[in-house]
């Protein structure tokens, strides 16, 4: 016969599986509503089947963890049940079950077979003692003291070759600028003027001639690896005129150059003004000479309106001493 709890479960799963909507429609509110309250009394009549297995599987200790795996243990019934195939109440309970036993072995190694054969027993990481009996974290114990230096300093590295990155663009933005308009005005001759007439449009840049565009972008990199490397790297300037070819003395001019056309874009863009003032000495701001205080109240301010000063003359004392002092020393 029947049990009245399994014939309400049942009717809640029927619920449930009736106000599922059909073909990847979206749910409605109503039907939202009517989910999540045959969910409520299908945990409600669950409830002491729950407590039951809980005891059962010695789980007591972690009474709130093992109702959370119940209750995703009865989510996966309802979406799996197949009525057609067995009734909600023995689906549920072996899901329940399969919830609960893969718990105990998460929080009680010691409860698997093949623990119990080699005696293992369960160590709590952060219940653990040191030398002198003082119980601690395990994470106290791994903990890297130095962690937070390294990452601010590898955070500041970050974000130094960034803006080092960002600078030497801006300066190589700026040497194609130049190029570009030096190239632009540069006076041709007749036979360069009609090679560049017979020159496609598309072979042009700006009305110069493709050769010429790529024999500067060959300085301009040229020149980036030297500032790069001289500049921010602290490059020698005999490994340089190696490295690129050109002389030692060739390498001094171009990061002297660079240096103080960098020093100008640092200081005129907003996004390098960190940079720009990091050199500079730390200006006093100028102080405000004291004035000279007066020892009378100010008859400007409202409580002191109703004050009145006025000049007194020297002291005159009436008083006569009975007994001349001269007399009195003569004695």
């Amino acid at each position: 016969m029947t049990s009245k709890t399994t014939l309400a479960l049942e009717a809640a799963v029927a619920i449930i599986l009736e106000n599922r909507p059909k073909d990847g429609a979206a749910s409605t509110n109503r039907q939202r509503v009517n989910i999540d309250r045959a969910h409520g009394q299908i945990m409600k009549l669950i409830a002491p089947r729950v407590r039951h297995f809980v005891r059962q599987y010695g789980l007591t200790h972690h009474f709130e963890d093992a109702e959370q795996c119940c209750a995703i243990a009865v989510h996966r019934a309802v979406e799996a049940y197949d009525p057609a195939k067995a009734q909600f109440t023995t689906f549920v309970n072996w899901q329940i079950r399969g919830e609960l036993q893969s718990l105990r072995f998460r929080v009680m190694t010691d409860q698997r077979p093949s623990a119990k054969r080699v005696a293992a027993t369960t160590v709590s990481l952060n219940a653990m003692a040191d030398a002198d009996g003082e119980t601690g974290s395990f994470l106290d114990a791994v903990q890297d003291e130095f962690a937070l230096e390294r990452t601010e300093f590898a955070a500041s590295e970050y974000l130094a070759d960034g803006a080092t990155s960002s600078l030497i663009d801006a300066y190589v933005d700026h040497l194609r600028k130049i190029g570009m308009e030096a190239l632009a005005r540069r006076p041709l001759g007749k036979r360069q003027e009609a090679a560049l007439r017979k020159e496609l449009p598309r072979l042009r840049v700006n009305g110069v001639a493709a050769a010429d565009v790529e024999k500067l972008e060959a300085t301009i990199a040229r020149e980036r690896e030297i500032v790069e490397g001289r500049l921010f790297h602290g490059a020698s300037l005999e490994h340089l005129a190696t490295e690129t070819g050109v002389t030692a003395e060739r390498v001094r001019q171009i990061t002297k150059r660079a240096a103080k056309a960098i020093a100008g874009i640092a200081a005129a863009d907003p996004r390098f003004i960190v940079m720009a003032e990091a050199g500079r000495p730390a200006t006093k701001r100028p102080q405000a000479r004291a004035g000279k205080a007066s020892i009378l109240a100010d008859a400007a301010l409202p409580h002191n309106r109703l004050s009145h000063v006025a000049a007194v003359g020297p002291f005159e004392s009436s008083y006569q001493p009975a007994i001349d002092p001269a007399v009195a020393l003569s004695r």
